[in-house]
C-alpha cells in the first residue's frame, strides 16, 4: 500500500476531556458537554457559550443521511472520530500512515478558551487539551500528529506552553491568524516575538486552521432565513477559506517571516488553489508600493518568502494543486482530509489522490503525500 501522510483531521472530544484533567477547584466552571434532554443533542458549554454547531456535526463522516443532518450525540457519532484504535484501524483501511489531530471545542485557533473569561481557568483548560492529546494518541505516538493549542492571549504563557509541548511530544502550534478579530495587536506587533521566538527554538511548525476567527459570525439566522441552511453553509465555508488567504497575506507583509527566518507556518484546510493569485498579487502591489524603502527588512518578494517558510493544505480539490505545482513547485503543499468533518474526504480519499496528482511524476507525488509533510513533523518512515 501506498502510505500517505494527513495533515489535518480532528478529534471530536469525549465528555471528560476537561472533567477529568483540570485541578478540582476549577473542574465546576470548566467546558461541559451537556445532553439536550428533548432532542437528545450533545453540545459543549463553554463559560456562559454554547457553539452553535452540535457534537454530531463535527462526525458526520459516513453519517447516512444528507446534511444538515449529523449524529445526535457521542453515543451516534463513528468510534473513529473519538477512539484512537478505532480512527488506526481506519486510517490503515486507506493508507494514511500519520495524521495531524486539530480540536473542536477550543476553536481551530484556541480562541473558544476566552469565553472562559478567567486566566487561570483559561490556561488551565489549555493545557488540559494538550495533555488529553498525548494520552490519546498513546496507542501508536508514532503515528500521530498532536498540534498543540496556545493560550495566545498571554504571549509569556503561550512561550512557555510551547516549549513545555516540544518536551512531551507535541509537533506543532495552534495560533489564531486573525488576533485582531479579539482585540489583540496585529500578527506583526512586537508583542507576539515571544510565541513565534518560542516555536522558533522548538523547531515546531505555527498552524493557521480556517475558523480561527470569528467563526460563527458567517451563520447568521438572517443568512439562513434568507438563503437557507444549505446556500448559507456553502457560502459560510467558501469565505473562511479565503479568509485564510487574507491572513496568509498579512503574515507576509508583517515582518514576522523575516525576523524568525527558520520558522514555518501552514494554512490548514484552506485550500491551495487562490494561493498563485495571492502571491501573484502581493508581488505586483509589493513592487509598485515601494514597500522596501519603508520596511528595508524585507530583501525578498513575498511569494520568495512563502516558498521558504510556508505550506498550504489541500484536500477536495483537482484544478488547485495542478495549478500550484505549475506556478510555484511542489514544495509547499500538504495534503488533508480533514476527517470527521462535514466537507471531509470520506469514502472518495484515494480517488481525489488520484484526480488531484494526475499526470504528476513519482517525484512530485511523493513530496505531496509524504516528503514535505514528514520533513516537516519528523515523521518516521512506516514499520508496518
Amino acid at each position: 500500500m501506498e502510505w500517505f501522510i494527513d495533515c489535518d483531521s480532528h478529534i471530536t472530544e469525549p465528555g471528560d476531556v476537561w472533567s477529568s484533567r483540570l485541578p478540582a477547584r476549577l473542574r465546576d466552571r470548566g467546558p461541559k458537554l451537556v445532553r439536550d434532554p428533548e432532542s437528545g443533542q450533545d453540545r459543549w458549554l463553554v463559560g456562559d457559550f454554547t457553539p452553535l454547531v452540535t457534537v454530531g456535526h463535527t462526525a458526520v463522516a459516513g453519517w447516512p443521511e444528507p446534511f444538515p443532518a449529523a449524529p445526535r450525540n457521542m453515543d451516534e457519532v463513528p468510534k473513529a472520530a473519538h477512539d484512537a484504535r478505532a480512527r488506526l484501524e481506519y486510517m490503515d483501511s486507506i493508507g494514511i500512515w500519520a495524521q495531524a489531530l486539530y480540536p473542536n471545542v477550543g476553536g481551530f485557533g484556541g480562541q473558544g478558551f476566552l469565553n472562559l473569561k478567567d486566566p487561570e481557568l483559561m490556561l488551565a483548560c489549555v493545557r488540559a487539551y494538550n495533555d488529553f492529546l498525548l494520552d490519546w494518541i498513546a496507542p501508536a505516538p508514532q503515528r500521530f500528529i498532536p498540534i498543540a493549542a496556545t493560550p495566545f492571549w498571554d504571549p509569556a504563557a503561550a512561550a512557555e506552553e510551547i516549549r513545555r509541548c516540544a518536551k512531551r511530544g507535541h509537533k506543532g502550534v495552534l495560533f489564531t491568524g486573525e488576533p485582531q478579530r479579539f482585540g489583540m495587536p496585529l500578527l506583526g506587533d512586537r508583542h507576539w516575538d515571544p510565541i513565534w521566538q518560542a516555536a522558533q527554538e522548538c523547531g515546531l511548525p505555527i498552524s493557521f486552521h480556517i475558523g480561527s476567527g470569528d467563526f460563527e459570525e458567517h451563520y447568521s439566522m438572517d443568512r439562513i432565513e434568507t438563503h437557507g441552511i444549505g446556500p448559507t453553509n456553502v457560502r459560510s465555508t467558501v469565505v473562511i477559506f479565503l479568509e485564510n488567504g487574507q491572513q496568509l497575506v498579512d503574515l507576509l507583509l508583517s515582518g514576522v517571516l523575516p525576523r524568525f527566518p527558520a520558522l514555518r507556518f501552514i494554512s490548514v484546510e484552506s485550500g491551495i488553489g487562490f494561493i498563485p493569485f495571492i502571491l501573484e498579487a502581493a508581488d505586483y502591489c509589493f513592487e509598485y508600493s515601494q514597500v522596501r524603502r519603508e520596511r528595508p527588512e524585507f530583501d525578498m518578494l513575498p511569494s520568495d518568502y512563502f516558498k521558504r517558510q510556508v505550506y498550504g493544505c489541500y484536500f477536495f480539490e483537482e484544478a488547485g494543486p495542478q495549478q500550484f505545482i505549475e506556478r510555484l513547485g511542489a514544495d509547499n503543499v500538504l495534503f488533508e482530509t480533514d476527517y470527521p468533518h462535514p466537507v471531509c474526504l470520506y469514502g472518495n480519499v484515494r480517488e481525489k489522490i488520484e484526480a488531484s496528482l494526475a499526470g504528476q511524476s513519482a517525484d512530485v507525488r511523493r513530496k505531496l503525500l509524504w516528503d514535505n509533510a514528514a520533513t516537516l513533523y519528523g515523521v518516521a518512515a512506516p514499520t508496518l
